[in-house]
């Protein structure tokens, strides 16, 4: 439920993730692998990659900002960084004008030898906001609610709730206590861990904390904003979240491997990756640092990670329960960010509402309206998401300056040493796209 963010930033774990260093998030748009591309080993020592017409094929000159991809360099690039990190499985969705690029390495599922694609459904916990906050943009778009309107008129008992904006809660400016910071949600997902939970359940947990600060003090991503917009946007549509989800975004799109799960529902469209963790779940939702024990187990093979695959996600609801595939994430960002989901207006609107996160650092990662955004080269600026939750770490963005887009997915949450995956696979990929010179953890 996290979205990729710097290992250094604090309360890492279901959050919002910046991207590493001066960098930030890609996503793509594109096709499943086809039959027989992209296989990798199940330990990561081969990788596959497949690529579509080039630029210099096409006679088409790539952007300054951008180098030419080379399939081989990316391919051995990502087996080796998924490597190092003990990741079961990675896919990385690549599209840049010199063409689409899909690269899988590991399997889907530990023992086996099923090889990643593009079209396996997996649980993209955060990037679930994205969606949410373009449903709200929809819905102030119809004139059916105002982003300056308190979160007070929509959802009863909110502390400080008369003074709490929409535009807040979008912005994670609310101040409010993020649930999933909350040990006794830890200690029922795993005690329980099929367990359905409503999003009242949620919010009192959250409401048993007092606020961290006055609304719009700060900045402090929160999970409990997404349950509440997620219920904004009930009442304000008028129908279930999952429905409006759907009807308002999916099937307009074309996202046929994208939904919003039931409440009792604990299964994962076919076909799906697996998802694995090392310990119980509050190393996902908490930022909390694996011991040296049982890093050294993990490394040792002796501690293997559990499978999360059939959790509950219920307590995710609008700030991360969503499942979709690789190609729908891609087609998702791009479509978001290139104008396709709102109008000009509210887009304009929605482009504009990042804001510094640490008004210290004006130039530095900024968040808006369920997306984040930021500047890692004098040439390129992404807008971004990205996710994390037991067993499964993702990253989507879109450059509209160099029309690059690019999708990452792995079922490992965490590796051994506690790095989230996705993001620390990612200064590999950005190196490969735009010549960087960003640490790998092959370095």
């Amino acid at each position: 439920m996290r979205n990729p963010r710097s290992d250094d930033s604090p309360h890492r774990r279901l959050r919002r993730s910046a991207v590493v260093a001066p960098c930030t998030v890609l996503l793509i748009v594109g096709c499943a692998l086809p039959a027989g591309a992209g296989a990798a080993s199940p330990d990561g020592s081969a990788a596959g990659t497949a690529a579509t017409a080039s630029a210099t094929e096409t006679g088409t000159a790539l952007p300054a900002a951008l180098k030419p991809i080379d399939p081989a360099a990316l391919r051995s690039a990502v087996a080796a960084a998924a490597k190092k990190l003990m990741v079961p499985g990675t896919v990385v969705l690549l599209r840049t004008p010199q063409g689409t690029f899909r690269t899988a390495v590991g399997t889907t599922e530990l023992g086996t030898s099923d090889r990643p694609t593009t079209a396996d459904h997996f649980r993209i916990a955060s990037n679930t906001k994205t969606m949410t906050a373009a449903l709200i943009m929809l819905l102030a778009q119809d004139g059916k609610l105002k982003l300056d309107d308190p979160v007070s008129a929509y959802v009863p008992g909110v502390p400080n709730g008369e003074h709490i904006t929409l535009a807040d809660l979008l912005r994670m400016r609310s101040g409010l206590y993020n649930h999933t910071d909350a040990p006794e949600l830890a200690a029922r997902m795993d005690s329980e861990p099929g367990k359905a939970v409503t999003p009242r359940e949620m919010l009192d947990i959250a409401f048993r904390h007092a606020p961290n600060f006055a609304p719009d003090a700060s900045y402090e991503y929160s999970n409990t904003n997404y349950v509440l917009l997620g219920l904004v946007a009930e009442k304000a549509g008028g129908r279930p979240l999952a429905r409006q989800l759907h009807d308002r975004l999916y099937a307009p799109l074309g996202l046929a491997g994208t939904s919003l799960p039931a409440p009792g529902d604990t299964t994962l469209p076919s076909p799906y990756a697996h998802g694995y963790m090392y310990g119980g779940s509050t190393y996902a939702l908490v930022d909390k640092p694996y011991p040296a024990e049982l890093e050294a187990a993990a490394r040792s093979g002796k501690l293997k990670p559990v499978d999360y695959t059939h959790q509950n996600s219920s307590y995710a609801f609008a700030a991360g329960g969503a499942v979709s595939t690789a190609d729908d994430m891609g087609t998702w960002i791009r479509s978001l960010v290139t104008g396709k989901v709102l109008d000009p207006a509210t887009q304009k609107q929605w482009l504009d509402s990042p804001r510094a996160e640490n008004p210290a650092a004006p130039d530095g990662q900024k968040y808006g309206y369920g997306i984040s955004y930021q500047r890692f080269a004098p040439k390129a600026a992404m807008y971004y998401h990205g996710g994390e939750l037991p067993g499964f770490n993702s990253f989507i963005g879109h450059d509209p300056d160099n029309d690059v887009t690019l999708v990452m997915w792995t079922n490992l949450t965490l590796s051994p040493d506690g790095r989230t995956t996705t993001n620390a696979l990612l200064p590999t990929v950005l190196n490969q796209v735009y010549g960087l010179s960003l640490p790998t953890v092959t370095d």
